[in-house]
């Protein structure tokens, strides 16, 4: 399963790397922002995951929701505490994010095989 999370990196590295060769200011300051809104400030890098984790779910985003998936296993949370994100995802997201939380399901499952 963790061909999963290859493939979805070899493909977020291409193509960002694409994106970012076009050399627009615009998009440059946007991931930049993205970049530096997710460090740590009076939030923990933990605590702002979760939230980009759960705003992601409720938005119906499969590729923010592997991003920060990968994110949340990174910064060392915790399988119960990113499922319990998930849910309270899914009750504001209601059932039209279930075949989001699958996939995320998925992916974070995808995540734990490639770190055992």
């Amino acid at each position: 399963m963790s061909d999963l999370v290859e493939e979805f990196d070899a493909y977020r590295s291409k193509m960002n790397d694409r994106i970012l060769n076009d050399n627009n200011k615009i998009i440059k300051r946007i991931f930049n922002l993205d970049t530096n809104a997710f460090a740590a400030g009076a939030l923990d890098v933990k605590t702002k995951e979760l939230l980009g984790l759960v705003a992601s779910t409720v938005l119906r985003c499969d590729d923010c929701v592997k991003y920060h998936l990968k994110s949340c296993k990174e910064s060392g949370l915790t399988s119960e505490e990113v499922i319990e994100a998930l849910s309270i995802a899914t009750l504001v997201g209601g059932t039209i994010v279930i075949p989001h939380l699958r996939r995320a399901y998925e992916f974070w499952d995808a995540l734990q095989e490639k770190t055992e």
